[in-house]
């Protein structure tokens, strides 16, 4: 635990919510020294100290305290997999990744930047995935494209289904060599 980066984040947030020292003393049932003391990286909480805190400034315990972020290339692997969920439904491939890289979010090095770039390529895919066949069969109807039929639609959505699993296991292998990931098409909606 870094102590400095606590003492930071208690002043700002106390700050934030335009606390004094002494109404954050209050609120949280320390004694207005340690409350000092903390501020001033004089020393370290203890947990009881750290509930009391972060319950006083309506945070949790883990936004005040800077963990080490570690390396941890079978969890980035495990979470580049787990899109592969779109298999059996294609709400699967974004929520299971969602609820995975919230989970920890920030405690993993590189987790950030591939989160975001598989949730906004899954996302991408499935809007993909529902549009063009709709509109493929949309322009059958209003005769702009010669007839259509269902079989070329399911041959797109196969192609569409095929891709994104390439996309997936090519950057499972980017993640085990250490390299960044390539997500394409990608709309970014998490930025």
């Amino acid at each position: 635990m870094n102590n400095k980066h606590l003492a930071i984040k208690v002043k700002e947030l106390r700050a934030q919510r335009g606390m004094s020292q002494e109404t954050l003393a209050e609120e949280s049932g320390l004694s207005l020294r340690t409350i000092q003391r903390i501020e001033n990286n004089e020393t370290s909480p203890t947990g009881d100290s750290l509930k009391r805190l972060s319950n006083a400034l309506n945070v949790n315990p883990d936004e005040l305290i800077d963990w080490t972020i570690k390396e941890d290339k079978k969890y980035l692997t495990f979470l580049n997999l787990s899109a592969l969920t779109f298999l059996f439904f294609p709400l699967l491939g974004i929520l299971v990744p969602f609820i995975l890289w919230t989970s920890r979010k920030g405690k993993i090095k590189n987790i950030d930047e591939l989160g975001k770039a598989l949730i906004n390529f899954e996302i991408t895919w499935t809007i993909m995935l529902f549009f063009i066949p709709f509109l493929m069969f949309l322009l059958t109807k209003i005769g702009l494209l010669e007839s259509l039929t269902f079989s070329i639609i399911f041959t797109v959505t196969g192609i569409m289904y095929f891709i994104n699993l390439i996309f997936i296991l090519l950057n499972t292998f980017r993640i085990s060599n250490e390299k960044k990931v390539i997500y394409h098409p990608m709309t970014k909606f998490l930025r």
